[in-house]
């Protein structure tokens, strides 16, 4: 019998003062009844990323699943734009009357989730993290600080410049090392080409900001974690891993061996396995 699915856009708003305008920070379709479940996705993508776990789970939750500001069809805000999304997020749980949400986050969805968890007196249940880590920027660059990470930057500004062509290049050569599965190449490109330019630089440069590894020892609900191990193998990814959380206690992770970074398309029955025996545990 197929369940009864409601699907409500939803969206926070709030006053740019720079600008003097109104923008909203996410859509969200809700979708299933029972316990609500916050599912955020990774940098660039939408909603969608979620459709074949969501079919499951919606099953016996409420899932609230997010497309945040400048992906998809959803209008760009101004920024800093990782912290505006998630001082929306809190209102919203607030607003929705959302008892214990459980969520579950992919890249950036699950850093984001982390930084959700370590405020004092969360409404959160329950966090399930997948493939992300408390701080990007560490992963990709050597002596890491955050201070050190600005708007403006060669880098930055190579990035807004690029022209189509190149971008497009671009991009579709980082699909390929994000899933093995070649027939989601071509989605995972369009998510990054429909992406606002501008919040594809400087949205990335929030994450690259955000440095998490002392302040996860604040986090007290439980903590499931997935990994990927491609293309590096298990044991730097666990070694990645267990440096990056060491300040975490009591968390617990899995690997999915031999996927890429888009676990839910490379292992999918391993993957939907995973989280629903964590959401019931």
């Amino acid at each position: 019998m197929i369940p009864i699915q409601r699907t409500i856009i939803l969206s926070i708003l709030f006053l740019s003062i720079s600008v003097n305008s109104q923008n909203k920070a996410f859509e969200v379709n809700v979708i299933g009844k029972g316990n609500p479940i916050l599912l955020f996705p990774g940098f660039t993508c939408t909603g969608e990323v979620w459709k074949d776990l969501v079919t499951e789970i919606s099953k016996t939750n409420e899932c609230h699943v997010f497309t945040f500001a400048g992906f998809g069809d959803v209008a760009a805000i101004e920024k800093p734009w990782l912290p505006k999304i998630k001082d929306a997020i809190i209102d919203y749980v607030e607003q929705q009357n959302l008892n214990n949400p459980i969520i579950i986050g992919h890249s950036l969805g699950g850093a984001l989730g982390l930084w959700l968890a370590t405020d004092e007196n969360h409404p959160y249940a329950k966090l399930i993290v997948v493939d992300a880590l408390p701080s990007t920027g560490a992963l990709m660059m050597p002596n890491f600080n955050s201070e050190n990470i600005a708007y403006e930057s060669p880098w930055n500004n190579q990035l807004l410049g690029m022209n189509e062509v190149s971008f497009e290049k671009m991009a579709s050569q980082m699909a390929t090392g994000m899933t093995l599965k070649t027939d989601k190449h071509e989605q995972l490109t369009d998510w990054i080409l429909q992406a606002d330019r501008e919040t594809y630089v400087y949205g990335y440069t929030d994450l690259l900001k955000l440095d998490l590894r002392e302040d996860i020892a604040k986090i007290d609900i439980p903590v499931k974690v997935l990994g990927a191990t491609h293309p590096y193998g298990l044991e730097m990814a666990k070694a990645t891993f267990e440096n990056q959380y060491k300040n975490l206690k009591g968390y617990e992770i899995e690997f999915a061996e031999g996927s890429a970074h888009f676990i839910m398309y490379d292992k999918p029955e391993w993957f939907l396995e995973k989280i629903v025996a964590a959401l019931k545990n």
